[in-house]
């Protein structure tokens, strides 16, 4: 069986497209034809289904890229081992949530520049959902959430972790003095908030509206630690994860503020399609995103 057909049959697979793969590969589309039937010919079965020029994998399609994957695996990893890990190069897609930009790259990607100078990535910004959108369309190699938990049998969860958040005011205010606070009075102070409908701004508004309670914020930015320094200034109030806000309470320059009944569940989670290759380079940077944004 040649290797070759296994790659091409992978690619088309995540692409759901003959002439997507023979585009991305520089090979002409009936060479990519002639690769899977060969490859079907060889396993006397239909990989793909083709109806009105679209493409999906049959069962046995799905069978046989499990096992593509673990041969493409082993042999990307036999290649690996056998160089330095310097040499490892190729181009990731990470999508992922925009106040998670900060604590990724801020401090350590010099670092892994240095792992992996072979290795260029593409950090795309986006809601949860536009996430799981591009992940679908092979627009993405992984993805990094900071929302609901995820569990679909369709994604490989690599790592995840709950996220504590909570309704922040500068030390000095009156507010940080209080021993509870309820949720009607707090909605009445100027809140400085990430944009409606991202993540754990869009858990606390669902909250919110399970309450039939709205907050109307003085100020939208997606910039979690500009927020932090408004806050810190005493221009309002905000709701943010305490990885962004632990500094500055430690330090005394912000207070976590005791609302009564009031929880919102955020996870983070880094994952990928299960019909995903995780190539060496998607792997490194996987890594990476392990060591920089979980404590586990």
């Amino acid at each position: 069986m040649d290797i070759k057909n296994l790659n091409t049959f992978i690619l088309v697979a995540e692409l759901n497209s003959f002439t997507k793969a023979a585009e991305k590969l520089g090979y002409s589309q009936s060479t990519i034809s002639f690769q899977i039937k060969q490859l079907e010919r060889e396993l006397n079965s239909q990989l793909f289904e083709r109806i009105n020029h679209t493409v999906a994998l049959t069962e046995k399609g799905r069978e046989v890229l499990k096992y593509a994957h673990q041969i493409h695996k082993l042999t990307q990893e036999l290649e690996t081992n056998m160089r330095d890990v310097k040499n490892v190069k190729g181009h990731v897609r990470l999508a992922m949530a925009d106040s998670l930009c900060d604590s990724l790259l801020y401090e350590g990607f010099s670092d892994f520049r240095m792992r992996y100078p072979g290795i260029t990535l593409k950090i795309i910004a986006a809601g949860t959902e536009e996430m799981f959108r591009l992940l679908n369309h092979n627009e993405a190699d992984a993805i990094l959430t900071l929302d609901n938990h995820v569990y679909n049998t369709e994604y490989v969860i690599v790592r995840e972790e709950r996220v504590k958040v909570n309704f922040v005011a500068a030390a000095d205010s009156p507010l940080a003095t209080r021993k509870t606070i309820s949720v009607q009075e707090l909605i009445h102070q100027p809140f400085i908030l990430t944009e409606k409908g991202m993540s754990y701004r869009r858990l606390m508004d669902e909250k919110l509206a399970e309450m039939s309670l709205e907050i109307q914020p003085v100020l939208e930015i997606g910039s979690a630690d500009l927020i932090c320094s408004l806050v810190e200034q005493g221009a309002g109030i905000s709701f943010l994860p305490d990885y962004v806000t632990a500094e500055k309470v430690k330090d005394g320059r912000l207070a976590h503020l005791n609302v009564d009944d009031f929880d919102v569940e955020v996870w983070k989670q880094l994952l990928y399609h299960r019909d995903k290759w995780v190539s060496p380079q998607m792997d490194s940077v996987m890594r990476y995103c392990v060591d920089r944004e979980f404590t586990g």
